[in-house]
């Protein structure tokens, strides 16, 4: 790993939607490319909690919303959201959690390099779940780890999303009958033995996007572990939740967060 990742290379403030919360786009190292992501901080509040926010989709599909970091960071985080490396003017190429899982390793140590931040916790969201998973494996540290309709199971992925076929295998370099090691390797259901932080697991059942059964799968490895996991699953919801619900959920699942045992 290199020694430099998270280190901040520039910082940019950014018009924030959220009166009480500071935006800031920042530059950052990760495995020696310029990367960029938003930093959130609440204002007028000691915070240290930091809150690693990891998006879903790919390119411009799923990019970091202001209003959402700025929406977690209202509930007393710092919370940092890396776009990916070759994102809105980041160098490198995205690649559905394979070399980008970096960035969101270099996220997460630039979050503990904060002179406030005493932990960090791991959100990720669709694609994002992957990431979340794949981060708290590499730093058995994080204080929990919260993945929302998230992807468990890269080769269910592609069985699944017929219209993701074709970008999976360019991004990836093939399909999973004649690569299964690329999908495997980019799968964190089998190596979940590494991860110590606490597992809360929501998703909508109707969720047509990230199929419940990566839940289902992600829960039931986790339980054959005797790992710490708690799920919360919504009958009624898809992939996307009503305004309403989603800020109830957002306002729980933090509240579930800052529960957790604080073991830094």
């Amino acid at each position: 790993m290199n020694i430099n990742n998270g280190e901040i290379l520039e910082v940019i403030r950014f018009p924030s939607p959220n009166p009480n919360v500071k935006l800031k786009e920042i530059t950052y190292l990760s495995n020696g490319l310029r990367v960029k992501g938003m930093l959130a901080e609440p204002k007028n509040e000691v915070v240290t909690d930091g809150f690693l926010y990891l998006r879903g989709g790919i390119k411009n599909v799923g990019k970091v919303r202001p209003a959402r970091i700025a929406q977690f960071a209202q509930e007393g985080f710092i919370v940092f959201a890396p776009y990916y490396r070759g994102n809105q003017g980041g160098e490198g190429n995205e690649d559905f959690a394979g070399d980008d899982r970096e960035d969101a390793f270099a996220a997460f140590q630039l979050l503990k390099s904060l002179p406030t931040v005493k932990q960090v916790h791991i959100f990720g969201f669709s694609r994002g779940g992957v990431m979340a998973l794949l981060t708290g494996i590499k730093f058995p540290e994080a204080a929990s780890l919260c993945t929302w309709g998230g992807v468990s199971d890269m080769s269910l992925t592609y069985m699944e999303r017929k219209d993701l076929r074709r970008m999976l295998k360019r991004v990836i370099g093939g399909t999973p009958s004649k690569f299964p090691e690329r999908y495997e390797s980019r799968t964190p259901l089998y190596e979940l033995e590494k991860l110590e932080a606490p597992v809360l697991i929501i998703h909508g059942v109707n969720d047509h996007n990230v199929s419940i059964e990566h839940a289902y799968r992600l829960e039931r490895q986790l339980k054959e572990l005797n790992k710490p996991a708690e799920s919360w699953y919504f009958d009624e919801f898809t992939h996307y939740f009503p305004p309403a619900v989603n800020r109830k959920v957002v306002q729980d699942l933090t509240k579930w967060m800052k529960n957790q045992s604080k073991r830094w």
